[in-house]
């Protein structure tokens, strides 16, 4: 009998620019292509413009459905012309991560700026304290996070992460194999906190939420 997907949904953090080189073009357009091809749903910031815009329409060209979130304060700004798939507007950026986490199996970082790198290491973080077991990864594109890794390896090396913290992150440099090594994701490092209810609420989780393991 076929397997369903592993994940249902997996949530993209991305630049709402589209950057310098068309390979980060691709590479969004290609890892739509590659959640299409597993019937996976996509999570996303909500704009329809750069990185956000790219991924968001090859996902929903392809017949999956796609919730974009949002602060209200944001959407005069990110969102140009027509916006597709479901808009969930939230009050502030605190909401929309926790939005985003509660609807995601899985998260994975293109390339993207500042607030791409928040998301991205609020949910490290996350996963380092027990609050999920939900795995993160990087598509590095022509090496894009290259000196991010390089930071949290001297990190490691000088004893601000412990190594089996450093296994939290996930990189590769094609969609296909990314999403690969996401199904194949073990959690080694031991969480710093249980999950306490506390926890969950602040980000919007309840335990059902986690991916079964």
């Amino acid at each position: 009998m076929e397997r369903g997907p592993k994940f249902k949904r997996i949530c993209v953090f991305c630049g709402s620019s589209a950057g310098n080189k068309t390979s980060y073009r691709d590479a969004a357009i290609e890892l739509g292509t590659e959640l299409v091809s597993r019937n996976i749903d996509l999570v996303y910031g909500g704009g329809s413009i750069g990185l956000m815009g790219l991924i968001s329409q090859a996902v929903y060209n392809g017949g999956r459905h796609v919730i974009g979130v949002i602060p209200k304060t944001l959407m005069p700004r990110e969102i140009t012309g027509e916006t597709v798939g479901e808009v969930k507007a939230v009050a502030d950026m605190h909401q929309r991560k926790a939005e985003m986490a509660k609807h995601s199996d899985a998260f994975i970082a293109l390339p993207g700026g500042y607030g791409t790198l928040e998301e991205l290491l609020e949910v490290i973080t996350w996963a380092q304290l027990g609050i999920h077991d939900k795995p993160v990864g990087l598509l590095n594109v022509d090496g894009y996070y290259n000196s991010l890794l390089s930071f949290i390896d001297k990190a490691v090396e000088e004893g601000f992460i412990i190594p089996t913290a450093r296994h939290i992150i996930v990189s590769a440099p094609s969609a296909k194999e990314l999403v690969k090594k996401l199904e194949e994701y073990v959690p080694r490092h031991e969480k710093v906190a249980s999950k306490k209810s506390w926890e969950m609420e602040q980000i919007g989780l309840s335990p059902t939420c986690e991916i079964s393991r």
